[in-house]
């Protein structure tokens, strides 16, 4: 199977946006446009894994709370973790 860089990027960016919870709409869905044209291969895989985590540990991952979910430490966990989100 060949790897497709920009058949990814669309399926990231269309499930980044689309997740079940609006607020995790908007929080993915700023966060995957800010990078993810600056993500390398890898980082776009570990992207991806990301987002088959469901929503409340997300959420709770990103606002420091307890998760029932251990997160990998990589490039991708680290930009999210620190990712500012602005509702403007």
């Amino acid at each position: 199977m060949v790897f497709n860089t920009d058949q990814l990027k669309k399926k990231i960016i269309y499930r980044s946006n689309y997740r079940g919870t609006k607020e995790m709409d908007k929080l993915l869905g700023a966060f995957t446009k800010k990078y993810i044209d600056q993500l390398n291969d890898q980082d776009l895989s570990d992207l991806e894994k990301l987002l088959d985590i469901d929503d409340d540990n997300l959420y709770n991952f990103y606002n420091n709370m307890e998760t029932d979910v251990n997160f990998e430490n990589n490039n991708i966990t680290s930009l999210f973790k620190n990712f500012k989100f602005s509702n403007k």
